[in-house]
């Protein structure tokens, strides 16, 4: 069973930058996909981005393209999330999730995401 350990959140203002990583132990990761979802209070968990293991494609919310950039370590089995020019709704519970590849899907229910996730609050 896969365990997946969320960190990197914080207090920031608008604007300003976090990187968020979350380490996956448990398996080897060949062909799965690795995404990030955030949960704000009172709101559905959402995806964020998705990255295919094997050989690095990515996908992005609408609302992340262009700011947020979505990376992996193979060697480290570690996943990230860049997150630049942040904003106040960006403010949320970040977790990552895995699935078998090779589709990125955006449904939540589709990811294995067991994590306690990491806090991110923007400040205005």
């Amino acid at each position: 069973q896969v365990q997946l350990v969320e960190s990197g959140g914080g207090l920031v203002q608008a604007g300003g930058s976090l990187r968020l990583s979350c380490v996956a132990s448990g398996r080897t990761f060949s062909n799965e996909v690795m995404a990030w979802f955030r949960q704000a209070p009172g709101r559905e968990r959402e995806f964020v981005a998705g990255i295919r293991w094997s050989d690095g494609t990515t996908r992005y919310a609408d609302f992340v393209k262009g700011r947020f950039t979505i990376s992996r370590d193979n060697i480290k089995a570690t996943l990230f999330l860049q997150m630049n020019s942040l904003k106040p709704e960006d403010t949320a519970v970040y977790y990552c999730g895995v699935r078998p590849g090779p589709l990125i899907v955006t449904t939540r229910w589709n990811y294995d995401s067991r994590g306690q996730g990491t806090q991110v609050t923007v400040s205005s």
